[in-house]
């Protein structure tokens, strides 16, 4: 990919926003132009919300932040119908899922009712308030934060609403060079406010349909197969990845191989991705924890590359 390409300058601007994690950014960025929805796990203050924040300026999407609470109500999310004495009909207030880039930050800090309030957004694109479907704008992506499950005061998300995310990432300490250019500049998020627009919103269709046709291989397909039939009969885990998953794999290895500028995906995309296709769809069976991308890494090694 060229470097004036205008996914190419997004990642180079948010590189001076989120510093030190040019790999995580690249994921998250991918897995935006395979259309699905990141998940990012992570102790507060690492910059889960200002990555969301960045993306969304820099992609020129309408934005919305939604602090999911205790409290929080599904209507909070979706919308209320108000009546109106003028005219003796009800009206529509759209709520703030009604964006093009939803931030959820702490969903997990929300009871499962309210959790459960995304999911038709996240699947359909749509939404069913007061008895009426309303689609939601295009595109559409979540970018969810979550606090470690181990935290007081956070209810897990279910195995059903963890599928609905395409990608989990969690984005660690940054190394010591990264953070010390942080201490020296101070807290980047003051820089978003002057950040420029890369593209417009209605070209993202153009470039994910142009990723979506990266060429992938018989042999790669082999090599995918092999994977999740490997996690199936893993014993170390609960049950293995769904054809839903393997679905997701190609689209964000090809997302991957179209960020780096190829026309085909390799093994090595695969293999990069992975972790955060499958560490969030498998459950151990020794712990009540899920995979860590070691656990994915061991499996794979056996597996011959294509």
């Amino acid at each position: 990919m060229h470097p004036e390409h205008p996914l190419k300058k997004v990642l180079t601007q948010a590189e001076g926003i989120i510093l030190g994690k040019q790999k995580e950014l690249r994921l998250a960025l991918a897995c935006l132009l395979a259309g699905g929805h990141l998940l990012i796990e992570d102790l507060p203050g690492l910059g889960k919300t200002t990555l969301a924040h960045t993306l969304a300026k820099l992609l020129n999407l309408k934005f919305s932040r939604i602090q999911f609470t205790s409290d929080l109500l599904p209507a909070d999310i979706l919308g209320l119908s108000v009546f109106e004495r003028e005219t003796s009909t009800f009206r529509f207030i759209p709520g703030p899922v009604f964006a093009q880039l939803v931030l959820a930050d702490e969903i997990n800090r929300a009871t499962p009712k309210t959790q459960s309030a995304l999911l038709e957004a996240m699947e359909e694109r749509q939404v069913t308030a007061e008895g009426e479907t309303r689609l939601l704008p295009s595109p559409f992506f979540v970018i969810a934060t979550q606090n470690p499950t181990h935290q007081i005061g956070t209810f897990p998300l279910p195995e059903s609403q963890l599928d609905r995310f395409l990608l989990r990432l969690e984005l660690g300490y940054p190394d010591h060079a990264a953070e010390r250019a942080l201490l020296v500049s101070g807290d980047q998020r003051h820089r978003l406010a002057m950040l420029e627009p890369q593209l417009d919103a209605a070209e993202l269709p153009i470039y994910q349909q142009e990723a979506s046709q990266v060429f992938v291989a018989p042999a790669l397909l082999d090599y995918v197969q092999a994977i999740l039939e490997a996690t199936r009969h893993a014993p170390q885990f609960c049950h293995g990845l769904s054809p839903r998953a393997g679905l997701g794999l190609l689209a964000v290895a090809r997302a991957w191989a179209y960020l780096e500028g190829r026309e085909a995906v390799l093994p090595d995309d695969i293999q990069t991705v992975l972790p955060g296709i499958a560490c969030h769809r498998l459950q151990v069976r020794k712990g009540d924890g899920h995979a860590r991308p070691e656990d994915i890494q061991s499996l794979i090694h056996g597996i011959p590359i294509p």
